[in-house]
């Protein structure tokens, strides 16, 4: 009889690359085991899906969309399956709106790509161009098309009715795998740069720093990318009082496949400034993305925070007019210390050297002038085990000519962060080592599939660390960056893309946490190969 070789170790492997968890115990001590107790380790992720909001409803207003994947992380080995043969695919495609149309995908007319990451198209406006041989105009088919590692590939639109987009990757392509969407509007409400890392759909969702108030509005976009199921929603504000009734936000239904748009003015009938706004799916999953437009001070999309009792948040710029922290205390009272981590150390900004924040209710403090000409971070500390949701609103201008971005509290780069849609002109990152020295590597990607331009930087405890980042490819294109820690403490990163436009100082800060490249799989308590005759 023949003989089939079952091992329950590669199928462990292989849900955890892609779940994230695999469990596997046998019986101890048995007689005819094979290899005895394996260690915990990584394996490189093996699918990776992101959801992109719609972007704008402007008609002077244009978008670029850049998908990248760095691939595994050098040392963390191949995961189950990824062998030469392993499947590569990375889409994006669109969803249905709320009105049950999907606007982009009737005729691509107005759809352009031609494989560089700059947001500029060759030909005429509306016509459909191909780049790096790939077919990014969508009709029916995707919008972006990704095919190998460490080569960004990008497609523009200019169209309004542009739609939500869903993501997905796999095999080679899943590690890092990253989308960005860079909106730059000419005119009116919200003018100025939009940008978003697109992220994976989720049950909870938390955004510091919201607004009702007049002049301003700020929609959420709810995604749905499940083709079979409808998720249910609730949306809860909550000001320096406590929960505003919003009984509109209650069980709000999300159809399968389709994106909603949600303005919070509606919500509640008291107009108001820095709120807190939670999303919760009772049923299924969302993305969600709030995108805050303001008659006078731009505006850009204001991405979400989770609850910590530490809170790091890069990307302070030197010549801010206004700096405004919002905080939310999601459990008990928290009483936030807070700290201005510049490039020679850390300060105790005057008069805000603690912030109050009572249970359930949003608090704010104005910190202009924190930065006193110097780009750094911000540090929040919870004392007594509290712990904090917190957001940054940064202005740069003055009068007619203000520009508003959105920091939220950003994660650690971990094994490596990555970001896409970087400018030979205008790119910076803030590097911040709140704890203990560390060195970083940070690598450019050329849009062309180019020999990528590394560099190493050491940032000292207690600072931040504002570079321009290396350019690979004579720098006559836009590229993607990974962040690398390579030794020392934690480090917190922030990607800066300014793009003046008319005297406005057009610009969006897009956090570079740990890119969820890697998934660990637990301890294997024994081998449970086994050997079936």
């Amino acid at each position: 009889m023949g003989r089939t070789t079952l091992s329950l170790l590669a199928t462990a492997a292989a849900l955890a690359a892609i779940t994230g968890v695999a469990v596997i115990t046998g019986p101890a001590g048995d007689a005819g085991s094979a290899p005895g107790p394996k260690a915990a380790g990584r394996v490189p992720v093996q699918r990776s899906a992101v959801v992109c909001p719609a972007p704008t409803s402007s008609e002077v207003a244009e978008t670029t969309y850049t998908a990248f994947s760095p691939g595994a992380p050098s040392g963390s080995g191949s995961a189950p399956g990824g062998g030469r043969d392993a499947r590569r695919s990375a889409d994006l495609l669109p969803v249905t709106t709320a009105e049950g149309q999907a606007p982009a995908a009737r005729d691509g007319k107005d759809r352009k790509a031609d494989g560089k990451a700059d947001g500029k198209a060759d030909g005429k406006k509306g016509e459909a161009k191909k780049g790096s041989g790939d077919k990014t105009s969508p009709g029916a088919g995707p919008v972006l098309s990704l095919k190998a590692p460490g080569a960004p590939v990008t497609a523009t639109t200019d169209r309004s009715d542009a739609p939500a987009l869903v993501g997905s990757a796999e095999g080679p392509l899943a590690p890092g795998h990253t989308v960005q969407q860079t909106t730059a509007v000419a005119a009116g409400s919200g003018r100025g740069l939009h940008g978003l890392t697109c992220g994976p759909a989720d049950t909870s969702f938390w955004f510091p720093g919201v607004s009702t108030a007049q002049g301003r509005q700020d929609y959420v976009h709810l995604t749905n990318p499940d083709p079979g199921t409808a998720a249910v929603v609730d949306l809860e504000l909550h000001g320096k009082d406590g929960r505003v009734a919003a009984p509109a936000g209650e069980g709000v239904t999300v159809p399968p496949r389709s994106s909603v748009p949600v303005l919070l003015s509606t919500l509640t009938e008291t107009p108001a400034e820095n709120l807190t706004l939670r999303v919760t799916a009772r049923s299924g999953r969302v993305g969600a993305a709030v995108r805050a437009s303001d008659e006078k001070q731009g505006g850009d999309w204001l991405p979400a925070s989770e609850p910590a009792a530490t809170a790091v948040l890069p990307g302070i710029p030197a010549d801010a007019t206004s700096v405004r922290l919002v905080a939310f205390a999601p459990g008990d009272d928290a009483d936030l210390t807070v700290r201005f981590v510049g490039p020679t150390g850390s300060i105790t900004p005057a008069g805000h050297e603690t912030l109050h924040v009572r249970s359930g209710t949003t608090e704010t403090a104005a910190l202009d002038g924190v930065a006193r000409g110097e780009a750094g971070s911000l540090l929040l500390t919870a004392e007594d085990g509290g712990k904090a949701v917190a957001g940054l609103r940064v202005t740069r201008g003055k009068g007619d000519r203000q520009e508003t971005a959105f920091l939220p509290a950003t994660g650690p780069v971990g094994i490596r962060g990555t970001v896409a849609d970087d400018r030979p002109k205008g790119t910076s990152l803030s590097l911040a080592a709140p704890g203990a020295e560390a060195r970083v590597k940070v690598t450019a990607w050329a849009a062309g599939g180019g020999g990528p331009a590394t560099r190493t930087y050491t940032v000292r405890s207690g600072t931040t660390l504002t570079v321009e980042p290396p350019v690979p490819g004579g720098g006559k294109s836009g590229y993607a960056l990974t962040v690398e820690t390579v030794s020392g403490g934690p480090v917190h990163a922030a990607r800066t893309l300014t793009l003046p436009h008319d005297g406005v100082p057009a610009f969006t800060v897009q956090p570079v946490p740990d890119d969820r490249s890697t998934v660990e799989v637990p301890a294997v308590r024994s081998d449970l190969t086994t050997v079936v005759r």
